[in-house]
């Protein structure tokens, strides 16, 4: 059976209006079907519902294409919103034009797999206790609570991979196959597009990542992004701090440098976009093992110079290199590492923690939706959840509450808090304990910008000394 086609636009020429459709692709533009993306746009269906990891940046051809020609009228995401300009999907959301319902990335892979698999529903503890579970059964299992979330099945899938043959065998590449293997299983046609078609039996049928029996239709690609000029999230200098009362707290790489202090070596941790990769530059010789929940275990530094290859890259979009021992796998099993204790350390970014080790760092006021990502799964799975956050917001406010105003991730999660003022840890009473603080500084002048009730140890030290 030859399942190729000739060009992206004979690939979904068949595509009617309401038309569910799953579309591949990581962060803000890395790997998109993007000839598949901008056929559809051009074709014009219309009232589709997409369901993806997020819509991707404006300006590149990424799922934003639809959003901005129109053809959404329902989206199931991770992401809705990320720090910068407000897109158009998001001016969308707020008029009430564009339906949206956002879903943890780990519940997102799994309902895909789910629907792929012929099982109807699950109970997962991500999203337990948060807006998310919200209207969704409950039920209790060795003590902890899990919502019930039900399987997905989409009438097409985009996708993008390296090679197939012409029977649709399917073998990517490197970290960017993510959400592919779960997306095409999950539809009633699976189109990828490639970079490259060979004859049947030129894969081996061990490099086989994804066989032909999902996969529907296969194109050549006809529109690359150019690695070298992606656009990057827009990151804060590792350098820069903040002065309170004219002194000043830690740099965001000092905080990196004391949290990696927190690390045993030889754990298998994830760290966080933002602030908490600021970690990785100070674990060198101690063994430990970076996880990405796009789909890759033992990576090293990130390459900010010079060549960089386009499916090399974390979670959150650096590019990355690799350690001795690396290995690449999909999403899905990313989140069976992350949600079933294998990692020893998680490291996230927040916007407020608790006085209960509540965390909240995926939604903002004012914007619609917000950025789960990985978090919930994360929050729920590892081991030992670390916050780092600055202590005071850009308004002076306390980050650290006795209760969260903002959107909960993951009630009670948090271990460790470590800002630019002070490190805190959680202990059996539920209580937080205040254990150092940075060099300049009292523990009455912490506490007094400190909004949630902690403890104080009876030695306290001074943070930079750690390291």
């Amino acid at each position: 059976m030859d399942k190729v086609f000739d060009s992206p636009a004979a690939a979904v020429a068949d595509i009617p209006d309401g038309s569910s459709v799953a579309i591949a692709g990581f962060g803000v533009t890395h790997r998109f079907p993007s000839s598949l993306i901008t056929a559809l746009r051009d074709q014009g269906a219309r009232r589709l519902t997409v369901y993806c990891n997020g819509l991707g940046v404006p300006g590149q051809p990424t799922a934003q294409l639809l959003a901005e020609n129109g053809q959404l009228a329902k989206l199931v995401a991770s992401f809705s919103s990320r720090p910068g300009p407000v897109t158009i999907s998001e001016e969308q959301i707020l008029a009430g034009e564009l339906e949206f319902e956002i879903v943890p990335q780990g519940t997102l892979v799994e309902r895909m797999r789910a629907g792929g698999a012929g099982i109807a529903a699950f109970f997962t503890p991500a999203g337990a206790g948060t807006l998310v579970g919200e209207g969704k059964e409950v039920r209790d299992f060795d003590g902890r609570p899990h919502l019930l979330e039900h399987g997905i099945r989409t009438d097409y899938a985009l996708l993008r991979a390296w090679r197939a043959d012409r029977m649709g065998n399917v073998q990517f590449r490197g970290a960017s196959r993510n959400f592919n293997d779960s997306f095409a299983k999950a539809a009633r046609v699976a189109i990828i597009e490639v970079d490259e078609i060979v004859e049947v039996g030129e894969i081996a049928p061990q490099d086989i990542d994804l066989p032909g029996v999902f996969v529907t239709r296969v194109v050549v690609g006809t529109i690359h992004i150019d690695v070298g000029n992606l656009p990057r999230r827009a990151a804060r200098s590792a350098q820069s701090g903040r002065l309170y009362a004219d002194k000043p707290g830690l740099t965001r790489e000092e905080i990196g440098h004391r949290v990696a202090m927190l690390v045993e070596p030889g754990s298998i941790i994830n760290l966080g976009a933002g602030l908490p990769n600021l970690v990785a530059n100070f674990l060198g010789g101690r063994n430990v093992v970076l996880h990405g929940e796009n789909g890759v275990l033992k990576y090293g530094g990130f390459v900010t110079n010079g060549e960089r290859d386009p499916d090399h890259h974390d979670a959150g979009g650096n590019f990355i290199t690799l350690e001795p021992g690396a290995s690449f796998f999909d999403s899905v099993t990313s989140f069976e590492i992350a949600r079933s204790g294998r990692l020893d350390a998680v490291v996230l970014g927040a916007y407020q923690v608790s006085g209960q080790g509540d965390l909240a760092n995926w939604a903002v006021p004012g914007r619609p939706g917000g950025g789960i990502g990985g978090a919930m799964d994360l929050a729920v799975g590892a081991r030992r959840v670390i916050a780092t956050l600055e202590h005071l917001d850009s308004k002076g406010r306390p980050k650290l509450v006795e209760e969260c105003s903002y959107p909960v991730t993951a009630p009670g999660c948090v271990d460790v808090v470590a800002t630019d003022l002070a490190l805190f840890t959680r202990m059996p009473s539920g209580r937080f304990r205040l254990d150092e603080v940075a060099r300049g500084f009292t523990v009455d002048e912490v506490l007094g910008l400190t909004d949630m009730r902690v403890d104080v140890a009876d030695s306290v030290g001074v943070m930079q000394d750690a390291w």
